[in-house]
């Protein structure tokens, strides 16, 4: 079963790409709908200063090296994670937590056997509300492409 039949979302992709937070609060069982999730990533919340986002990592997968300009934190909900924060390596299990302050280069990598669940928040949002790749190559693809702009 997918998120999508889970968590139903109203969207709206502006110009800017992140520019209006959802009208309705968002209420789930983090747990649940992050075991349920195969996606690499998939926006689940977008509110004006916050976004809450399920990812699933195959065994030997990572984000990749990365830096916002927002603050990010991660919960492990299954499996285990080698972590890389500013130089410093660390290893993640379950219930686990990792937070990155803005401008800090981080990468997390699936060290174990099964699929690594987890989900991220971002505060003030990163991505467009509804965002969904299903694989790293289509997170990298649409990372590489210009936003796309709505009327």
């Amino acid at each position: 079963m997918k998120l999508t039949s889970t968590a139903v979302l109203a969207v709206v992709v502006t110009v800017s790409g992140i520019s209006r937070a959802e009208e309705s609060p968002f209420r789930g069982d983090m747990g649940q709908l992050t075991e349920r999730n195969t996606d690499f990533r998939h926006v689940l919340f977008t509110g004006r200063n916050i976004q809450v986002v399920a990812m699933a990592l195959h065994p030997g997968e990572d984000i990749g090296d990365e830096v916002h300009k927002v603050d990010q934190c991660f919960f492990v909900v299954r499996g285990t994670a080698q972590t890389n924060v500013g130089g410093s390596t660390a290893r993640a299990n379950e219930n686990g937590a990792l937070c990155v302050p803005a401008g800090t280069h981080h990468n997390i990598r699936n060290d174990g056997r099964e699929d690594l669940k987890l989900y991220t928040t971002y505060a003030p949002p990163q991505h467009p509300p509804g965002t969904v790749h299903h694989t790293k190559a289509d997170a990298q693809r649409a990372e590489e492409a210009p936003p796309s702009k709505t009327k």
